[in-house]
């Protein structure tokens, strides 16, 4: 039986397209070149941001920060709030952009047009296409990063091509033998690496771990032998390849764009969880979206 993930997994390359077609039209909202932006967001939505603040400002667009919609800094001044956001629902969001109305510009992007936040921000981009049936959090994450990429100027045809391949071709070799996944990223793909865990954790009950990765060698290396797979999204920083192969880890470095990277680590949380009889598209003790008190409009 086909899972919604799997369905969601492997439709990711049209929703990209879908993605920077839309990037290619007046979004009114995102960030303008220069303004001082920060992204917010809960679980997965956090990660793209981190993601996804890291390549504004390094392609220097403005200073970007990214927190967690609980933990932002309110005494700070910036130009736009974006907030992401995929069910539109969770509490957090909707507190800090209610919190913010009348004192910043706010934007969110979203998969659902019948929400609360469609009124809570001052301007909404819908990513309904986008939308996804599982709890666990796939294609919408990663097209909304695709999005605000575009955005930002970026030529995604390879990568969309990269995400083609990386829903079809087979999962790296003994990689799913494997017990203890860390997860590795520079600059943007520290967020991607984050995300990668997280999603290992929630859909197959997975020992993850995600570190920037000149910082893995300062202690977690420490628990890589050969029960443990290194997965580093984008060029790895020199010897590290050969200082985890010396451990008895298994090395990954997929000749991809790192969000396609980030594809087939989703299959791989998928194939594990299959394999342990777990149901991926509702685990244990997660929702759709964590709403800690009935939302008011």
């Amino acid at each position: 039986m086909t899972t919604h993930v799997e369905t969601e997994i492997a439709d990711q390359p049209a929703c990209w397209q879908r993605a920077v077609d839309l990037a290619s039209t007046p979004l009114p909202g995102l960030p303008d070149h220069g303004e001082r932006v920060a992204v917010v967001g809960c679980g997965t939505s956090l990660f793209i941001a981190q993601a996804y603040a890291s390549l504004r400002e390094t392609a220097g667009l403005g200073e970007t920060d990214a927190f967690a919609a609980s933990e932002m800094p309110l005494g700070r001044r910036y130009d736009r709030v974006l907030a992401l956001t995929r069910s539109g629902t969770t509490t957090e969001v909707l507190d800090l952009l209610r919190g913010l109305r009348g004192t910043v510009p706010t934007t969110a992007v979203t998969a659902d047009p019948g929400t609360p936040v469609m009124t809570a921000a001052e301007h909404v981009v819908v990513l309904d296409f986008a939308d996804e049936r599982s709890v666990v959090q796939t294609r919408f994450a990663t097209t909304a990063l695709t999005l605000l990429r575009a955005h930002l100027g970026a030529d995604l045809t390879h990568a969309i091509a990269d995400a083609a391949r990386a829903v079809a071709e087979p999962l790296p070799a003994g990689v799913a033998d494997r017990t203890q996944f860390t997860f590795l990223g520079t600059g943007w793909t520290v967020g991607l690496a984050a995300e990668a865990a997280l999603k290992m954790r929630e859909a197959s009950l997975s020992w993850t771990e995600s570190y920037p990765a000149k910082e893995y060698r300062h202690g977690p290396i420490a628990i890589t032998d050969e029960r443990s797979a290194v997965w580093m999204f984008g060029p790895a920083p020199e010897g590290l390849a050969e200082q985890v192969t010396a451990t008895g880890g298994l090395w990954i470095e997929p000749d991809l764009d790192p969000l396609a990277s980030l594809v087939v680590a989703q299959r791989l949380a998928l194939a594990l969880a299959t394999a342990r009889g777990l149901d991926p598209d509702s685990p244990r003790h997660l929702t759709r979206s964590v709403i800690l008190r009935p939302a008011s409009v």
